[in-house]
């Protein structure tokens, strides 16, 4: 921790609160996703191709090629059909070299297609980039631009450096993203994306290969054309080179990281790496000194576990209950079944909070109000790098965990489970097949220090995947749980609810060859997380 980072932590961390809060809201991206669509192509023989990438316009959108004085009138009246529109929605213009100009249309128009035969001028590049907040309320809207040929490289945030190695900045459609369009995949151009990529450390480096188009919709990258983009991240002290290529799906037997990449995993990756390491050589001890934390496998509650719940929160009188859904959408409905639950239960203060946008989190004082004073929170089940993204190093992850200071509970369920830890397990936004997420990892609420947890454990078949974790991390207690199972954690204490079995994996103790690699502590047991060993305490006593 540098020193401006820690005068912040002491600023923010009451001595007197074993919640710390040392999450940083500052180290992560806003801008999580775009709203329209972004396509950058090397070259592209047919632009036919672009239908491919399934991009609906709305009825009578406009289509404008933009070309240069090498493309042919041909080639440009081709992208008319690629996008499917009438004679009278389609324009076809010969690029003037004007930044006000190339506001003005695009505000004018829903896809904006710019071709270019030779590389830019410095003039040229700089009446583009002069029309950036142009581009970005187009894309905000909800509109489409596609760059084609040398140029398109403006579309990334980043630029190659000049005979200096200064880098320059791009227009950044494609956000914390510097973009190799002549890349042949030959080690001398992985060389200079590498190159291209230390020099813009928080950078994803692209490379795309000959008849490829790179299709950015929402957070998610995909293929249409012949040939492949490429994704790297540099290594450093302590990980690796990181490279993936996508290629453009034609057989359903592709896996989907085959053909889909997204890419605010690998900006958090990319930042990851340039912070202090994590998780800590020695991390904090899985201790709630003050309040309690429930923590349930997925697939229903355990019997009373809610009624619990409430209890812990004060009461139905005296709860201030806050629910937290897990949505990847910006809005939810303004009926939670949660929400309405509690209040058939009899609890009189309860509500929702949801958003996807870091900084209301972090600084709109009506959206934070539900946490300022809540007794308790629930979080709900879905993929926990919502979570994430949304509160992670906010304001609202700092009231978070002020619940558990003043003795309150937080509890959740599924996604709800994971994302109690401080390092957060499976949460790779492709598929959750697996439980170490690169860009992730950073990203658990840290209710409780030290440990990895992982749900719907027995059921999904996932004890591998615990094994794989703790032996890249020994210094993390693994806790697998069962569906309607939980841990109820006080102190050090974690009393195992419900049907099934909690699995601690501990790799303080060795392993034996053909004997389990984890402890199964089931209902009634209570586990003690720092001794890491079953606690004998009398029938139906609590965790304390």
């Amino acid at each position: 921790m540098n020193r401006l980072h820690l005068i912040a932590f002491l600023i923010v961390a009451s001595p007197a609160m074993a919640q710390v809060f040392d999450e940083r809201f500052e180290d992560w991206p806003v801008d999580l996703r775009i709203r329209g669509t972004a396509v950058v192509a090397s070259s592209l023989p047919d632009v036919a191709v672009l239908g491919r990438a399934r991009i609906n316009l709305p009825d009578g959108a406009r289509v404008v090629a933009l070309v240069d004085d090498g493309v042919t009138d041909a080639r440009a009246a081709s992208y008319r059909s690629a996008f499917s529109v009438e004679e009278e929605q389609f324009e076809s213009l010969r690029y003037a070299g004007d930044a006000v100009e190339l506001g003005r249309l695009l505000e004018a128009c829903e896809v904006l297609c710019w071709e270019t035969s030779r590389e830019p001028t410095s003039e040229e590049r700089d009446h583009w980039l002069a029309a950036r907040g142009a581009f970005s309320a187009h894309v905000a809207a909800g509109g489409v631009v596609v760059a084609v040929g040398p140029g398109a490289r403006l579309l990334g945030a980043h630029l190659p450096g000049d005979a200096f190695g200064v880098t320059r900045s791009g227009i950044g459609l494609l956000p914390d993203t510097s973009i190799d369009v002549t890349f042949g995949g030959t080690r001398a151009a992985w060389s200079e994306l590498m190159g291209v990529q230390a020099s813009s450390a928080r950078c994803v480096a692209i490379g795309l290969h000959p008849d490829t188009a790179l299709v950015l919709r929402g957070r998610r990258c995909s293929v249409v054309g012949a040939g492949r983009a490429s994704f790297m991240l540099s290594a450093n002290d302590r990980q690796p080179h990181r490279l993936q290529d996508i290629t453009q799906r034609t057989v359903r037997s592709q896996g989907p990281t085959e053909t889909l990449l997204d890419l605010t995993e690998w900006r958090r990756d990319a930042i990851d790496r340039t912070l202090e390491p994590f998780p800590a050589a020695e991390p904090q001890p899985p201790v709630v000194d003050d309040g309690t934390l429930l923590i349930v496998g997925g697939g229903g509650l355990p019997d009373g576990l809610m009624e619990r719940f409430i209890e812990l929160a004060g009461g139905k009188s005296d709860a201030r209950l806050v629910y937290v859904p897990c949505s990847e959408d910006d809005t939810v409905d303004d009926r939670q079944r949660m929400v309405e639950a509690w209040k058939r239960q009899g609890v009189l203060q309860a509500t929702f909070i949801h958003t996807k946008d870091r900084t209301r989190a972090n600084e709109d004082e009506e959206f934070l109000a539900a946490l300022d004073g809540a007794t308790g929170i629930w979080f709900g089940g879905g993929r926990q790098w919502n979570f994430a993204d949304s509160y992670y190093g906010t304001k609202a992850h700092r009231l978070m965990k002020d619940v558990l200071a003043r003795g309150g509970v937080i509890g959740g369920s599924s996604a709800g489970a994971s994302i109690q830890g401080r390092y957060l397990a499976r949460a790779t936004p492709i598929q959750n097949f697996e439980i170490m997420a690169p860009g992730y990892e950073r990203g658990g609420l840290g209710f409780l220090s030290g440990v990895a947890i992982d749900q719907h454990f027995t059921q999904r078949g996932r004890q591998k995947d615990m094994t794989a974790l703790v032996n890249r991390h020994p210094q993390l207690l693994g806790i697998g749980i069962d569906e309607t199972t939980a841990i109820e954690v006080s102190g050090s204490l974690a009393r195992v609810v419900g049907a099934g079995r909690v699995f601690f994996y501990d790799r303080r103790q060795p392993v034996i060859p053909g004997q389990p690699d984890y402890l199964a502590v089931p209902d009634g047991k209570t586990f003690d997380l720092v001794r890491r060993a079953i606690v004998e305490r009398a029938p139906g006593s609590g965790p304390r």
